[in-house]
């Protein structure tokens, strides 16, 4: 296990097994899974969709990871660090993974960003940023605001820490984004709510001074506005 790369390796196989089942994957399914450790959950992936493309960015584990599905024809492991690959060339394609805690916010922001992006993700993040990332009113956040405006969040189940070898220091949960059309105006949408959260003890008639907006928002707080009250918000302002 190397500590800077933040591997924990999930050995619940019943877990793992939903993990899979919660990705609804059909033969015809190409798969991403990113960091497969020691290919525990590329199993169960394997076993119901048509294609793996599994990236480990410890060299170490892929030599291991190429002995072990090497009779498996649908699973191709790759080395390399995703947040870096520029050349993976894939389409209509799922994530599944069980990433390092350090390159969620990173993770999220590449992939609801980009030009191919998936048709969903089931990930493994840590317990608190999955309540963050899937909150509501008046418990809003900008991570939640952010993932809301490109995609649907669902919480699916929270994973205690012994379930990991080593166990990590936090709890653990697995949520499934669903991506669809962004926002209209998304990133400009993102851009005033990023003011008001950098103040968001303060009312909107403080945070956004200045700023003109339907009367009813002038005394709410940003963690109590949904991603429909931004875009009214916005279209009152352009």
């Amino acid at each position: 296990m190397k500590k800077y790369l933040g591997q924990h390796f999930l050995k619940n196989r019943k877990i793992l097994e939903e993990i899979a089942r919660s990705a609804g994957l059909f033969k015809k399914d190409i798969v991403l899974e990113i960091g497969p450790g020691h290919g525990e959950l590329t199993e169960f992936l394997a076993q119901a969709a048509g294609k793996i493309i599994a990236v480990e960015k410890d060299r170490e584990l892929i030599p291991f990871l190429e002995e072990k599905f090497k009779n498996q024809k649908n699973v191709k492991i790759i080395s390399g660090d995703i947040l870096k690959i520029r050349n993976l060339r894939v389409k209509n394609y799922k994530i599944v993974a069980n990433i390092p805690y350090y390159i969620t916010s990173h993770f999220l922001r590449t992939f609801l960003e980009a030009k191919n992006k998936p048709k969903l993700m089931v990930l493994m993040v840590q317990y608190e940023v999955a309540k963050r990332i899937c909150a509501k009113p008046p418990k809003m956040n900008l991570l939640a605001l952010s993932v809301q405006a490109y995609a649907r969040a669902k919480f699916i189940r929270k994973v205690s820490r012994g379930n990991f070898s080593p166990p990590p220091e936090v709890d653990s949960a697995v949520i499934k984004i669903t991506l669809g059309r962004p926002a209209p105006q998304a990133e400009k949408i993102l851009k005033i709510a990023r003011r008001a959260f950098q103040q968001k003890r303060k009312m909107l008639r403080h945070s956004l001074k200045g700023v003109e907006m339907p009367k009813r928002y002038l005394k709410t707080r940003p963690q109590e506005l949904s991603l429909e009250d931004w875009k009214e918000i916005f279209s009152n302002i352009y």
